[in-house]
């Protein structure tokens, strides 16, 4: 039981240590590589998004005196806390798209650590949707929608480790560790949770989980496979769709 908790404790940790900047320590005996783990880290995914919505929240109520510049700071921290890790993934992905057109090899491009033009005009696109839609969704009192979203991109990405395959041995490792008990418990879980902050939470939760297999999929048709860049662009892609949807 005790191992348990330890372990479960350990997957939480790890769940902020690798989708946020928090400084997050672990003593050196602590052996990250194990299924339960990856498991444990998988479900608490979603939690990352609701903790992250609540600290720009509260970010946001504390700058709302300064108007939309306190809200424009407010999206930026937003990213800055997951490190941009999903948002650099669109470049990625952007590059070997174009790259797949030219008849290059789309994974040799994906894995380059440099960066095309096309890449860098796809994420400042995208990047300016965003945070005009953060922005919106802030000054107008769309707070809890607004956190329901970062919940709901979490658990869309949850749903594609079980229906892809993966160009990456790690994202194989955590496909292999997800179960279906561990998926429907989360989902249960947090679906609880998004519908007692927002009673149209189910509504934008099959968006956003249809606006994944979508993007996922399309991704996959264009370069071949999906790998740990397709899932943070898929990431991107649905808070971007679901950000236009409720401000539409």
């Amino acid at each position: 039981m005790l191992k348990t908790l330890h372990n479960l404790f350990l997957g939480l940790k790890f769940s902020f240590s690798y989708f946020t900047i928090f400084p997050i320590h672990f003593n050196k005996n602590d052996d990250l590589s194990k299924k339960e783990i990856f498991s444990y880290m998988l479900f608490f995914f979603p939690l990352v998004g609701l903790f992250l919505g609540v600290v720009t929240v509260l970010l946001y109520t504390f700058l709302a005196h300064l108007g939309w510049y306190g809200a424009v700071i407010s999206g930026v921290f937003y990213m800055i806390l997951y490190g941009f890790i999903h948002t650099e993934a669109i470049m990625d992905v952007a590059d070997a798209i174009y790259a797949s057109h030219s008849g290059k090899d789309a994974y040799e491009i994906i894995k380059e650590p440099t960066v095309g033009a096309m890449g860098v005009l796809y994420v400042s696109a995208l990047t300016l949707l965003k945070l005009a839609g953060i922005v919106y969704l802030l000054m107008h009192g769309y707070l809890l929608e607004f956190i329901s979203i970062l919940i709901i991109s979490r658990l869309s990405l949850l749903l594609l480790f079980r229906v892809h395959e993966f160009r990456s041995s790690f994202a194989n490792s955590l496909k292999d560790a997800l179960s279906k008990n561990y998926l429907f418990t989360s989902f249960s879980l947090f679906t609880l949770i998004g519908s007692i902050l927002l009673h149209q939470f189910i509504l934008y939760l099959i968006l956003g989980l249809v606006f994944a297999l979508i993007i996922s999929y399309v991704i996959k048709s264009k370069i071949g496979f999906v790998n740990g860049d397709v899932l943070g662009a898929t990431l991107e892609g649905v808070e971007i769709l679901l950000l236009i949807g409720v401000v539409i």
